[in-house]
């Protein structure tokens, strides 16, 4: 699909009109209240829902439309950068034709439409992976990609407004479903135990470091199974998921290189009053000082980067994310995303700690970029 400069190929008023709307204020929401408010999925709460999100939604993607076209180093004007934009673009198009949600028939034809747009964003993130790719493929190696602060700043709030954008249509459309799991009001899980969901995402690590290995370290997890809190599952099964599959490489390429044992991962999950904190700690051999400002940048990674060995995203399964170096920014993100955080301590010789913090109160409004 050809692409083109915004002003190349878009209305001078369509144009105007993203700009208008990526000026308007967006509106916030917390856990809690997407948790009560989702209690009671009424015919009267789901219109009201609608209503809001043909309102918000162009909001938010417009700003990042806009975002787009302004990129440093001319990271705008990379192939699979433009054709992000241009999937922001008619998602925007697409909210802004249609018309006045009045009825119920009214509101379950923009659930359907909200939905096909979630879809049609299902690659951004490899694809804005592979337009990265493609500017550091063309910039002079003696550049320090830390120093790309721009950049960083840039991707971090992309993905934030992502994930808000995808939590919102997702919830909505989740609400619609006539035989929800117990406990669940939408994608949020009133009642989740964070030891079961850590143990269901360390499977998942642990069977592709079999596949990529042939073997793998043990798992061993501490923690009250029957502790519980309000949370997303799908947002913690992917960031123990990413935690612990970096534990599992650094400790199985470690004992790969030694005659020693793979020693086991452990993860540890504590219960404070505002806090849920679940730990995982390995020793695989730490990271030095120096790599530990890249961490969270999104130009590094230390695995061999899928990208360059495939052309075609849509084939990449996306179960593994090792070698685009956005796994750990884009969890401490989502953790970010209800008020959390994710911090990493290394020993360089000995092993790494991961703490993932999450908020128990689930009042901290969206953080808005």
């Amino acid at each position: 699909m050809a692409v083109k400069k915004l002003c190349e190929s878009y209305s001078k008023s369509f144009r105007g009109e993203v700009q208008r709307w990526g000026c308007m204020k967006q509106t916030g929401v917390s856990l809690r209240y997407m948790m009560e408010f989702g209690s009671r999925p009424t015919e009267k709460n789901l219109l009201i829902s609608a209503q809001f999100l043909h309102k918000e939604l162009p909001i938010r993607i417009a700003r990042r439309a806009i975002e787009l076209e302004s990129l440093p180093y001319g990271l705008s004007e990379k192939p699979a950068v433009l054709e992000v934009r241009d999937w922001y673009l008619d998602s925007f198009r697409d909210l802004r034709a249609f018309p006045e949600i009045k009825d119920k028939n009214d509101e379950l034809e923009f659930t359907q439409m909200i939905k096909m747009i979630k879809v049609r964003h299902n690659n951004v993130v490899p694809t804005m992976a592979l337009g990265v790719q493609q500017l550091k493929k063309g910039m002079n190696a003696k550049i320090v990609y830390e120093d790309l602060d721009e950049i960083h700043q840039f991707l971090d709030r992309f993905y934030m407004s992502r994930i808000g954008i995808r939590m919102l249509i997702g919830q909505h459309v989740e609400l619609h479903n006539p035989n929800p799991a117990p406990d669940c009001v939408g994608y949020i899980h009133t009642k989740m135990s964070p030891v079961e969901v850590a143990r269901s995402a360390s499977e998942d690590a642990r069977s592709i470091c079999l596949r990529e290995y042939g073997s793998a370290p043990d798992i061993s997890i501490y923690g009250d199974p029957n502790f519980t809190f309000p949370y997303v599952p799908t947002h913690l099964h992917l960031m123990v998921f990413e935690l612990v599959k970096n534990s599992l490489r650094a400790v199985q390429e470690r004992s790969m290189d030694s005659d020693k044992v793979a020693l086991p991962v452990r993860i540890i999950v504590a219960d404070g009053i505002e806090d849920v904190t679940i730990k995982v700690s390995d020793e695989g051999g730490g990271i030095p000082r120096s790599g530990l400002s890249k961490i969270f940048t999104y130009l590094y990674s230390t695995a061999k980067n899928p990208l360059d060995e495939q052309s075609d995203i849509g084939s990449s399964g996306g179960l593994t994310m090792a070698g685009y170096g956005y796994g750990l920014p884009i969890s401490r993100l989502y953790a970010r995303y209800f008020g959390g955080d994710l911090q990493i301590i290394s020993m360089e010789g000995y092993g790494t700690d991961a703490y993932l913090h999450l908020s128990r109160l689930g009042d901290s409004q969206e953080p808005l970029p």
